[in-house]
């Protein structure tokens, strides 16, 4: 039994496809499958039942392949404990952001970082919550900015900051006369969200419930929901009159104001907790603690910090 078989397996339930994981691995199809065959062999069980286009775990495999990425991580553990020991700074940090933060935090942090940390390679992955949340738990991350609510197992979480969210209309809508809108007005217009699956939508829809509802009663004031692919995008939409949008405080510009009218929302005005997450056993802190601290003094516009916050599992 080897670590690299054990990787093998991993990567086949992952993919449930032979080629998708034999190219996740960097390796031929036959040179992945008489792998895991020989290691089937080894261990006398049978792992996979593979058919016709489908590849699914048999019940003692899905043992085995759930240990098999314990024994990984701590074989990943044992390296950067090797690599704190030199300079926990320095080498490659693998860090995680959520598409309705990065555009927004790396231009602030990765000036600071480069000026806390200047040996430290900083590897981004931009992607949605629950794909960040596998990959942290596959050690194939190390570190993700998420926002609440983020509960895995296994996973330590750091409140960083709370961002408020605002309005934005197009310019002469008749919002603009108030100096600050209700959630509950949200109902009255057709609102631009993002597509399923991103977190952001979800909040939003947690402010304002009504425009969950997917058909609209005669006579009702409530209008519809349309779906932009990025906050870009639905930006575009709303500034050609198409309706309104929510917004993170951090993402709204000077251009912005150009194109837009924004509005602060009524108290209480809804907001989302913005999170660092890491693995339990993840070695190293002094990486976790400077990339904190770079965003505490990234100055993002509206955003209230949270220097004090504890970790939390």
């Amino acid at each position: 039994m080897t670590l690299t078989e054990l990787r093998y397996i991993v990567a086949v339930a992952r993919e449930r496809h032979f080629g998708r994981a034999a190219a996740s691995c960097f390796v031929s199809q036959p040179t992945l499958s008489v792998a895991v065959k020989k290691l089937e062999d080894e261990l006398g069980v049978t792992l996979f039942e593979r058919s016709a286009g489908d590849v699914t775990l048999t019940p003692i495999g899905e043992r085995i392949v759930e240990q098999s990425q314990v024994v990984l991580e701590e074989v990943q553990v044992i390296k950067q404990l090797a690599e704190q020991g030199k300079d926990p700074l320095a080498g490659s940090l693998r860090l995680g952001i959520i598409y309705t933060i990065s555009p927004y935090l790396l231009p602030h942090l990765i000036p600071a970082l480069r000026e806390r940390a200047s040996q430290m390679q900083l590897l981004l992955e931009e992607n949605y919550t629950a794909r960040l949340a596998e990959m942290l738990k596959q050690g194939e991350i190390d570190l993700a900015v998420v926002a609440e609510p983020f509960h895995e197992s296994g996973i330590v979480t750091q409140a960083v900051y709370d961002e408020p969210f605002v309005v934005a209309t197009p310019k002469g809508h008749p919002w603009e006369r108030f100096g600050a809108v209700d959630s509950e007005q949200l109902a009255e217009e057709n609102v631009l969200l993002l597509s399923p699956g991103n977190c952001f939508r979800d909040q939003v829809l947690q402010t304002c419930p009504d425009l969950n509802r997917e058909s609209v009663p005669a006579g009702s004031s409530l209008q519809r929901t349309l779906q932009g692919s990025s906050l870009t995008t639905i930006r575009h939409m709303v500034a050609g009159g198409i309706g309104v949008t929510v917004l993170p405080a951090t993402s709204v510009s000077a251009a912005d104001e150009a194109l837009l009218s924004i509005r602060p929302f009524a108290e209480p005005i809804p907001t989302r907790r913005v999170v660092l997450a890491w693995r339990k056993n993840f070695p190293r802190l002094a990486a976790v603690e400077v990339v904190r601290q770079s965003i505490l003094n990234a100055s993002l516009p509206a955003v209230a910090y949270l220097p004090d916050a504890e970790p939390s599992a």
